[in-house]
């Protein structure tokens, strides 16, 4: 199928950071086929013509970390000390199950398409399930089920992720939009055997590792306490830190964690919203990238931050950065773009594919509406995203080269059927989810 975008102001996120303010795009199947200014256009025979009407034209954005499938948890227990040890864990065990997990992938697809994400990377239990709902709505997602040391709502044994996460490795490592990895949750909540086997396992398919590394002040005084070592310097005594290795929000890292993360080429998955939320930290992003290590985007799960997309995170990356660099120069807004789109894509090894508007590259493209009030006026583009826009400006999507919305409409998905879905799936949970918030603040 042949499709043309026209009229369109058209950032690229290309290494020179082209921008064609009036522009067109001719998309071929799965790919750019073209790019060019309007002046140079020549008509060309195609199944159907876009006009963007000097709209945005971007590359599709990049989630790096997330837990799509805890959509239910959201507003539960937003303000409750130790929430992932008295809420999460707990209703995990007693609540999710594969349909849960699947119905709940679905929804949260959607959000993050309404929002322009394209491709995420997600680690969660019943991984299978999301593979099934992200296979049939068409978004593009790195895959991981999750490796823990206790049973889990899809596992009767400690560890069972390693043997559950090799088979769907196996099963998915073909696929064209799905990349599946293997994903230990922390290094606290595994033994160094676990650890090195999902090490093995990710070298052994050359897929990617993930893991929350950093991210607890209990989990820093745990390793000082048994190993004398950070997090990352345990990681590197054991052989896991490579460039491979995806690490999740990374917080507490010391200067010669930044050495080895520098050293091994691992990626960081930065989730300012979560972390700020619960009062965590911040990642120090401004000495990561003084090192060139690369960095991208992450909400988190839906219950850490509330939210699935990208453009609240620009905002609060820029707000918080600025603020403890005590710097309002640091992290321009182009810089701040470039780490929701092309540097997300490197996170995940896929800057050749996606990330970027260019010929030969991934239709995985935005359309962002300017006509709405808080778009205007426009004297820089990249300000305008960053610190103007919101999720709501999000007007078409294509992943793939196929348009899944269309004027802030889906065109091959039934939204009110997967809400309705997951309300009816979700009826037991809510009544143990609320006993638990019960119990809990008594």
């Amino acid at each position: 199928m042949k499709i043309a975008i026209k009229n369109a102001n058209i950032i690229t996120m290309d290494k020179n950071m082209t921008q064609i303010e009036n522009g067109y795009i001719i998309i071929e199947n799965d790919k750019i086929a073209k790019i060019g200014d309007m002046q140079d256009y020549q008509e060309e025979v195609v199944e159907e013509e876009i006009d963007a009407n000097g709209d945005i034209l971007m590359p599709g954005m990049v989630n790096t970390h997330t837990h799509i499938s805890m959509i239910p948890f959201r507003s539960l227990g937003d303000d409750c000390k130790d929430r992932l040890r008295r809420f999460l864990f707990p209703l995990e065990m007693e609540c999710m199950t594969e349909e849960l997990v699947y119905k709940s992938a679905k929804y949260a697809i959607c959000e993050l398409l309404l929002s322009g994400v394209t491709t995420i990377v997600d680690m969660y239990y019943f991984e299978s399930e999301v593979a099934r709902a992200v296979d049939e709505l068409g978004i593009r997602a790195v895959l991981g089920e999750t490796v823990i040391d206790f049973a889990t709502c899809d596992s009767d044994k400690a560890y069972g992720g390693l043997e559950y996460g090799e088979k769907f490795i196996k099963r998915w490592i073909d696929n064209e939009r799905i990349t599946p990895f293997i994903a230990p949750h922390a290094p606290n909540t595994n033994n160094t055997e676990a650890l090195i086997k999902s090490n093995e396992i990710s070298k052994k398919y050359n897929v990617p590792i993930s893991m929350h590394i950093s991210e607890m002040d209990y989990e820093l005084k745990h390793f000082r306490e048994k190993y004398d070592k950070t997090p990352i310097e345990y990681l590197e005594s054991i052989g896991v830190l490579s460039e491979r290795l995806i690490a999740a929000h990374t917080i507490f890292l010391t200067d010669n964690d930044i050495e080895l993360i520098k050293k091994y080429n691992v990626k960081i998955a930065h989730c300012i919203g979560a972390n700020t939320k619960s009062a965590k930290g911040i990642c120090p992003v401004s000495k990561l990238v003084e090192k060139d290590i690369i960095v991208g985007l992450g909400t988190d799960g839906p219950s850490s931050g509330n939210t699935l997309d990208l453009i609240t995170q620009f905002k609060l990356f820029a707000n918080f950065h600025k603020y403890i660099n005590k710097d309002r120069s640091v992290f321009p807004a182009s810089s701040i773009l470039r780490l929701g789109t092309i540097e997300g894509a490197k996170v995940i090894n896929k800057e050749k594919e996606i990330g970027s508007i260019e010929v030969g590259k991934k239709a995985d493209l935005v359309i962002v509406d300017t006509k709405s009030v808080n778009m205007f006026p426009m004297f820089d583009v990249y300000s305008v995203l960053v610190y103007s826009a919101n999720a709501s400006n999000i007007k078409t999507v294509f992943v793939d080269g196929k348009c899944l919305v269309k004027d802030r409409k889906f065109t091959n998905i039934d939204f009110d059927k997967i809400r309705e879905d997951l309300i009816d799936e979700m009826r037991e949970f809510k009544i143990k989810a609320k006993d638990k918030e019960k119990e809990i603040l008594e």
